[in-house]
């Protein structure tokens, strides 16, 4: 198994920046993919990035890219997102998730990770 602790989470005005970080343990080796995910009051859980272990290749929804980032620190077992020019329209709980089976094509499926993180709050005020 492998246990996915995320952290950074926050209230932040819009224009803002925020770090998530997301720490992971237990079978790390079995990790070939990650990403996170987000779940606004109401809404459905969407895609946010993701990012192959293996060899740092990335996936962002197009809502997010050219102002998030993500990366991961193998020596850490960690994974980071960076979020700039944040929105209101970003407010939500942010999830990270680790797979086994990473694909380049069905990164966006939350059904192509094996295990999730409790979740960060993010809250981006007008």
């Amino acid at each position: 198994q492998v246990q996915l602790v995320e952290s950074g989470g926050g209230l932040v005005q819009a224009g803002g920046s925020l770090r998530l970080s997301c720490a992971a343990s237990g079978h790390t080796f079995s990790v070939s993919g990650m990403g996170w995910f987000r779940q606004a009051p109401g809404k459905e859980r969407e895609f946010v990035a993701a990012i192959r272990w293996t060899d740092g290749s990335t996936y962002y929804a197009d809502s997010v890219k050219g102002r998030f980032t993500i990366s991961r620190d193998n020596t850490k077992s960690t994974l980071y997102l960076q979020m700039n020019s944040l929105e209101p329209e970003d407010t939500a709980v942010y999830y990270c998730a680790s797979g086994s089976r990473f694909s380049g094509r069905y990164y966006h499926l939350s059904g192509s990770y094996d295990y999730w993180g409790q979740g960060t709050q993010v809250t981006v005020s007008s």
